[in-house]
């Protein structure tokens, strides 16, 4: 049978059973129907899995700090075979001391010499997936490196023996690593270091690792042009792989692979794919994840990333498989994009086979959806994964089995991906015997389906405590910590902020700013700086005590928000600088980076190995900075009215902090605002924080685009630095309701009415979604106010 399936007729009757989404039936002729041969003596790649990416920087930064029951049920959601996503690769980071996307991970060797196998949480996560699946496998893959390792240049001796000590620091922790990638992630990539990596892990018994060579920017498959022309890369060659192999940010609908590449021989991979919300990426990965083989004969499918547990300023909130950015509250949501990786991980295993002759596109149409069919290897077992996600109208299926696979009874799963409730996803919705090794199956448009002989597949049922704020005052004397470890809620954005013993007579644990040098970086590097708290923090003081081991600055950072996708340094938020010399300033900085001095001055030199306070209150516009107990200055600046707080240094400047406290009344509560009438909250479409995006009506979820803070000064913010603004400060009924960068305007102030109305100061108009609509996407528009219940919100 050719790749793309045939339709063909068949004449009789089907007596079919009607079931959640699909029909399923003992195969009579009947209806026009699809026809799939399943057959067990196809040619076929072999299934090496698919899995996530805990890595690109910070995005699992807060897993680790849940507690449990929470933190646990998230794992088992991840990890789990018969739970939920059941992943069966996961891809690390090896951290490099600098940011690769959403935050730094910490090196295992900040300087040469150096060596500490217990820094960051990879390591722990690792041990926590192998726990729950021992047979998954795990891959290990550098996106930046402290500047030691060849003086600044990547691939380097150093590098090598960085590789081996990270292989060795694995061991310690009782984990086999399966595969390395010997590239800078989507950087840069070298055949000859490849190959004395090789020889370099043969020579000191790795010899069992095999080794990528790829993890290239989207599409691009560069790492394979050497592969004819040179044996030694070839033969150190295990893995081929590149990243969104389907387009970046896309659909998913064609993932092809250049022909040269197919004809390598070597196995092929799709590396990383999604970089989509939690939710609405579930579309894309159901069409990548089968897509993969039947158009480029890629064998692993790998999403990023693994967690969204990540707080909703940073760059990519949302993107995971679940949705996990609340530990002090507990609350987390798992995301469809979970389900729909359960849709193959929960049926088949690596080793598993692909059968060519039974996978295509169904009718030989891609718009009608595509099948694949997977073989265990010692058994008869199978299972076909179909997806109906562009299709128009309801397809029946007939299947036959034949070339050794099972006859017996098989069990459909299914899941709506049109749908927002949980109720319908991941549903075991039939079991039926075939009749002569047939049977049929009606699919309908948007779903996800499994057909299979296998048992064993289930549904977490572990749920969420309800969301929550992180309230002020907030402290930490980090006296409670292990050496090397990073502080509850702290997140590295770049350097590496890890506690030790404190310095300078000082009894207890600080946290110290422990990357001694510019690192060869990932993203463009700037310096170190950690954050910390509740992007709806508004009026507050952070403290700090601080010493400094060299000459250079230490910050306090307050009311910080977004951050640039691209340049982490990009931040909007303000700081307290003081150096060693006793120069002071207040400064402010944005998304642009344009960092803009708001006063300076100087006081008495700090110097090094000294302890000092260091103060930055916020109170409305007024910025208070201070220095042991001592006024520095005071500023008025409006530009950015709430945000989280953090921590500094200058770059290389191995500074110590502690006594972290941040006081005062914070910013308001954080919640979602219900429609009363439509039961559907106020939400940023897309997750966009663009200037102008108009909010509109969504299912609940949770999401940090439907957290909005109601300020003391009567703004609303959502992401801690976007304000619910009156388009083009309108006074018309039928303005448009968007978001904007906060002004201090009045057209971005709300009054919140004891009946649920919410009212635009300058307007006097109510927030209303438009025509009283109440489906998914009702645009919100300010109409004079009714008293009507389609003007009502509720915080909950």
């Amino acid at each position: 049978m050719p790749r793309t399936l045939l339709r063909r007729v068949r004449t009789a009757a089907v007596a079919a059973l009607v079931l959640a989404g699909c029909v399923v039936a003992a195969a009579a002729p009947a209806q026009a129907a699809t026809s799939i041969t399943l057959d067990g003596a196809s040619a076929g790649r072999t299934f090496d899995g698919v899995g996530a990416v805990s890595g690109g920087g910070g995005n699992s930064r807060l897993l680790i700090d849940y507690p449990e029951p929470q933190r646990g049920q998230i794992l088992d959601y991840l990890f789990k075979p018969g739970y939920g996503a059941a992943l069966q690769i996961l891809k690390v980071e090896m951290g490099g001391d600098t940011n690769s996307t959403s935050g730094a991970e910490p090196s295992h060797a900040h300087f040469r010499g150096d060596l500490d196998c217990g820094r960051g949480y990879e390591w722990w996560i690792m041990e926590q997936a192998k726990a729950r699946n021992p047979g998954i496998k795990l891959v290990g893959l550098p996106w930046g490196a402290p500047g030691w390792i060849g003086n600044g240049t990547f691939f380097s001796n150093d590098l090598v023996g960085y590789y081996l000590s990270w292989l060795g620091c694995a061991k310690q922790h009782g984990l086999t690593i399966d595969y390395l990638t010997t590239v800078q992630n989507e950087k840069q990539w070298s055949a000859d270091w490849t190959v004395t990596m090789r020889n370099a892990l043969n020579a000191n018994g790795y010899s069992a690792v095999k080794i990528i060579s790829g993890d290239s920017w989207p599409g691009d498959w560069g790492p394979a042009s050497a592969i004819s022309t040179n044996t030694a890369y070839r033969n150190a060659t295990d893995v081929l792989s590149a990243h969104y192999t389907c387009g970046y940010l896309s659909a998913q609908t064609s993932c092809g692979v250049p022909s040269d590449v197919v004809g390598t021989g070597k196995t092929l991979w799709s590396s990383e794919n999604g970089s989509q919300d939690y939710n609405d990426g579930a579309k894309p990965l159901a069409r990548g994840i089968n897509r993969v083989y039947l158009d480029g004969k890629m064998t692993a499918y790998l999403n990023w990333d693994l967690i969204a547990a990540t707080t909703p300023n940073i760059p990519w909130p949302t993107v995971g498989l679940v949705l996990a950015n609340q530990p002090w509250s507990g609350s987390y949501a798992v995301g469809k994009d979970t389900w729909a990786l359960a849709h193959t991980t929960q049926f088949t295993a690596p080793g598993w086979k692909y059968l060519d002759t039974s996978s295509g596109y169904l009718g030989g149409n891609r718009a009608n959806g595509s099948s694949v069919t997977l073989k265990a290897p010692n058994t008869g077992d199978y299972s076909t994964v179909i997806e109906t996600m562009d299709a128009g109208a309801a397809q029946t299926l007939t299947f036959t089995t034949t070339g050794g696979l099972s006859t017996g009874p098989v069990h459909v799963w299914s899941t709506d991906l049109n749908s927002n409730n949980p109720a319908d996803f991941f549903v075991h919705t039939a079991d039926v015997t075939p009749s002569g090794g047939s049977f049929s199956l009606t699919v309908q448009p948007g779903r996800l389906y499994t057909v299979t002989t296998t048992t064993g597949q289930g549904k977490g049922t572990a749920t969420s405590p309800p969301a929550g704020s992180l309230n002020l005052p907030y402290s930490d004397d980090f006296d409670g910590y292990a050496a090397g470890k990073e502080a509850r809620y702290l997140m590295d954005m770049e350097g590496a902020f890890e506690t030790a013993a404190c310095g300078a007579g000082r009894a207890g644990m600080c946290v110290r700013q422990a990357a001694p040098q510019k690192a060869i970086p990932w993203k463009k590097v700037t310096d170190p700086y950690a954050l910390l708290g509740n992007v709806a923090w508004s009026n507050y003081t952070v403290n700090a005590d601080v010493l400094l081991e060299k000459s250079g600055y230490a910050e306090l950072i307050g009311r910080a928000g977004s951050q640039d996708t691209g340049n982490q340094g990009a931040l909007n938020a303000y700081y307290l600088r003081v150096s060693d010399t006793g120069a002071w300033s207040i400064l402010r900085n944005n998304t642009s980076q344009q960092v803009t001095t708001l006063r300076s001055g100087t006081t008495a030199a700090l110097g090094t190995g000294r302890w000092h306070q260091l103060s930055l209150g916020f109170s409305g516009g007024t910025i208070t900075a201070a220095v042991d107990g001592t006024t520095l200055g005071t500023v008025t600046d409006t530009t950015f009215p709430a945000g989280q707080a953090g921590l500094g240094t200058s770059q290389g400047e191995t500074a110590q902090f502690d006594n972290l406290a941040v006081t005062g009344a914070g910013g308001g509560s954080t919640s979602v605002l219900r429609n009363t009438n439509a039961g559907r909250c106020l939400d940023v479409p897309n997750v966009s924080q663009a200037n102008g995006t108009q909010v509109a009506l969504w299912d609940c979820n949770g999401g940090s685009n439907q957290q909005w803070t109601l300020t003391s000064g009567k703004q609303i913010l959502v992401y801690g630095a976007k304000c619910l603004d009156a388009e083009a400060a309108g006074t018309a009924p039928g303005t448009r309701a968007i978001i904007w960068d906060c002004t201090g305007g009045a057209n971005q102030q709300w009054t919140a009415g004891t009946d649920g109305t919410i009212t635009g100061v300058q307007s006097g108009l109510c927030l209303t979604p438009n025509g009283g609509g109440t489906g998914n996407g009702t645009p919100v528009t300010l109409q004079t106010c009714t008293g009507g219940t389609a003007q009502k919100w509720a915080r909950n």
